[in-house]
């Protein structure tokens, strides 16, 4: 062998090994891509405290005002501890042999998160806070069903035992490398994990504790619609951490996720408001909010997957349906979902899932199916996924529901609820004039 085909020989081996050295490369962190997800999850907290909590603490009654801000803020403690010990790794860990359903305990207290422990281009513990954030706000989305007749102990044993064995492991489904994901469901921010979630166990919660007393004879107006508006602007704006930041990386998929949620919310709130007004004779202020979070919720699942064409086509959806699904609601059914969670977040999240697998194609300015995915299979899959979620959240939240029920109670006594949950339950009033 000549000196020059030693050289080449040499060369052959050193090219063979290199994808080798390529694929054991460690990921790398992004400084970036962590900033915008640090500012991401600082976005998606800031819409359960205070957003979602004034938005529903307007909603309600004077007397209740203070049980629903102290539900929203008990509900973001109890979530971050059970996080901690236990409901990240079932919802993001390896799971084993079983991970298509669950992630297992490997994770527990957070294990192996260190200050250079790295998920994809980013830290894992601003992954794992970013991924916390969002199951804050799902269990709060909940309580807006069960709003003014809940006890306080009931509502902290429903909110932990829910997260552990309904939010954990449908998170995992989706996100977490589980079946639904590996199915091919498209949820970008979570229609189906958060929204749809929640709004099935809005619907189970709502009939399962009943009625408040006098409805739907007396009028339950909201106390305070300056609080409500002033919550629903902080959605909107911390929307953008949640729909935006699901890219997991300051990119050209993050960018198009803000547009289309602006696109949508907006175009959902008239398509409500001009709904109301030609059904009513009058818009209302109550109307066009509750219009901008059924758009938000709906475009949620295709926000990194639709063009602005598709997010204005949802959203004039989602305004119209979760409209006339609310006073189908209230005013048919007489179902007492106190802040209207399930057609809203429900029908909204449902209904978002669904049209991602349309409007994702290609044609429609979108990102287009997985290869070798037409638009048909695509949307097959995405209503597998809704009937998955709703089955699975329906029937275990039932569940929960009883064994709170029989444990700690849920419902306080009618007495307790005609005087007021801020006076009966926390000794304090929302306002002392």
């Amino acid at each position: 062998m000549t000196s020059r085909e030693f050289k080449r020989f040499l060369l052959f081996l050193l090219l063979l090994h290199a994808p080798l050295a390529l694929a054991a490369e460690p990921p790398k962190l992004d400084a970036g891509n962590t900033a915008w997800m640090i500012t991401a999850s600082a976005l998606v907290l800031f819409m359960t405290l205070p957003g979602l909590a004034l938005f529903y603490a307007g909603l309600v009654r004077t007397k209740n005002v203070l049980s629903v801000l102290m539900q929203c803020f008990a509900i973001a403690c109890v979530v971050t501890l059970a996080w901690v010990v236990v409901a990240y790794s079932v919802a993001f860990g390896d799971g084993g042999a079983s991970n298509a359903w669950w992630g297992g305990l490997g994770k527990s207290f957070l294990s192996g998160i260190e200050v250079k422990t790295v998920k994809g281009s980013i830290p894992e513990s601003v992954f794992s806070m970013f991924q916390l954030t969002f199951a804050i706000i799902t269990p709060a989305l909940v309580l807006g069903a069960y709003a003014e007749r809940v006890k306080f102990s009931g509502m902290l044993l429903f909110s932990l035992l829910w997260l552990l064995f309904v939010y954990a492991p449908i998170a995992h489904w989706v996100w977490g490398d589980g079946w639904l994901q590996k199915m091919g469901l498209m949820d970008f921010a979570g229609g189906t994990v958060v929204h749809l979630n929640a709004g099935m166990a809005s619907l189970v919660a709502a009939l399962v504790l009943g009625r408040r007393r006098g409805f739907p004879e007396t009028p339950m107006p909201p106390h305070n619609m300056t609080m409500a508006v002033t919550g629903a602007c902080m959605l909107w704006v911390g929307w953008f951490g949640f729909n935006a930041g699901s890219a997991l990386a300051a990119d050209g998929s993050a960018g198009m996720a803000m547009l289309v949620t602006q696109i949508g919310a907006a175009t959902a709130s008239l398509a409500w408001m001009f709904c109301e007004w030609v059904r009513y004779g009058k818009p209302s202020v109550l109307g066009i909010v509750t219009g901008m979070v059924a758009g938000l919720g709906t475009i949620t699942p295709a926000s990194g997957f639709v063009g602005p064409l598709g997010a204005l086509l949802i959203g004039a959806a989602a305004g119209v349906a979760c409209f006339f699904a609310t006073n189908f609601m209230k005013r048919v059914m007489h179902v007492d979902d106190s802040l209207d969670v399930h057609p809203v977040h429900g029908v909204g999240g449902a209904l978002g899932t669904i049209l991602t697998g349309v409007f994702a194609a290609s044609y429609f300015g979108g990102a287009g199916y997985p290869e070798g995915t037409a638009m048909g299979a695509q949307v097959l899959v995405q209503l597998a996924g809704v009937a998955a979620v709703a089955l699975w959240s329906g029937v275990i939240t039932y569940v929960v529901l009883k064994i709170c029920d029989a444990t700690v109670g849920m419902r306080v006594a009618p007495e307790d609820e005609t005087e007021g949950l801020d006076t009966v339950l926390h000794n304090e009033k929302g306002y002392n004039l």
